[in-house]
């Protein structure tokens, strides 16, 4: 007789935030770039489903690491409007399966914080390989989870302490800011995305825009900038003029970019052409592709990559059942 399967292992949204291990989760997802750009993980194209009333989307990742023991399939959905009612605007989970048998082995029921701390860390990772030397302030363009998070993890690759915020709302500016001051930053609310762009030297766009937040000229020589609101047909947040004025333009993947990222509208505009796209993980390979002078503009479009998810719930994984056996 066949053996009895076991039950997949269900973990909780907070049991999944107590597993990871920041410092920890930066190398992994910044070796999970490498392995991704290297060819050594299997990715397939993102499945996604737009909605329109009300506005939504959800997005399908899935893959693995070649010679891993899982892989991984993600679903996680975006609804801006939930905010008015009260509600998170983000739900998800993440499925991780045998790569040996396919029996599913458990069920993150992350509630889409798992896809936001991914998210975060791989603009810590974009920013440590990409910013200047000297950072005396990090402008963050928008006011939801990313505007809160990605200060979070930019606290463990950067000194700085100073932060420009602009948003839309004034009630939601205020309380990101009372949040990230609570963190440990000094927040200045900027009257305009603009005034953000000429006063950072990394900045980093967190909206689910469709027209660009500030224009190229606002951007100082020198600045990095990291865009991580582009995830889907129709989305922007930078002025295409900026990928021509950058001497370095990297993509998490050049495939998805291209496609819905930031980069697109800059590729149908004419403003660069894709030989001058690094991929992440290219970079993080060999730092002599990235940043050469202080001097130089860098951009990091980042849509998220499956890798990411197969990574952080590989994380999540081995850090839950080492709390289980302690």
């Amino acid at each position: 007789m066949a053996d009895v399967l076991p039950q997949p292992l269900v973990v909780s949204a907070e049991e999944c935030e107590l597993a990871v291990r920041v410092p920890e989760l930066i190398e992994e997802i910044a070796q999970g770039f490498i392995d991704y750009t290297a060819g050594r993980v299997v990715v397939p194209p993102v499945g996604y489903l737009g909605f329109t009333e009300p506005t939504g989307d959800v997005h399908l990742k899935y893959g693995y690491v070649k010679g891993g023991d899982v892989f991984v399939i993600k679903v996680a959905a975006g609804f801006p409007q939930n905010s008015e009612r009260g509600l998170p605007t983000g739900d998800g989970c993440m499925l991780v399966f045998s790569s040996h048998t396919g029996f599913l082995l458990a069920v993150l029921l992350d509630r889409s914080r798992l896809t936001d701390l991914r998210t975060a860390v791989a603009g810590a990772v974009a920013a440590r390989a990409l910013a200047p030397k000297s950072v005396a302030r990090i402008g963050i363009i928008g006011t939801g989870v990313q505007a809160r998070l990605q200060p979070l993890m930019l606290k463990h690759v950067t000194e700085c302490r100073e932060i420009a915020l602009y948003g839309r709302s004034a009630e939601r500016a205020q309380s990101c800011a009372a949040y990230l001051e609570l963190a440990g930053y000094r927040v200045h609310l900027c009257a305009s995305a603009e005034e953000v762009a000429e006063s950072s030297q990394v900045i980093v766009t967190t909206t689910a825009s469709r027209a660009a937040h500030f224009r190229a000229a606002a951007v100082q020589p020198g600045t990095h900038v990291t865009a991580v609101g582009a995830d889907a047909p129709g989305k922007q947040e930078l002025d295409t003029a900026l990928f021509a004025r950058a001497e370095v333009v990297v993509a998490d993947s050049i495939a998805q970019c291209a496609d819905h990222g930031d980069l697109a509208p800059a590729l149908a505009s004419g403003d660069i052409t894709l030989h001058r796209v690094r991929e992440l993980g290219s970079v993080l390979a060999n730092p002599a592709l990235g940043r050469t002078s202080e001097e130089e503009i860098s951009i990091a479009d980042l849509t998220g990559v499956a890798v990411q998810d197969i990574v952080i719930a590989s994380h999540v994984m081995r850090h839950n059942a080492a709390a289980a056996r302690t």
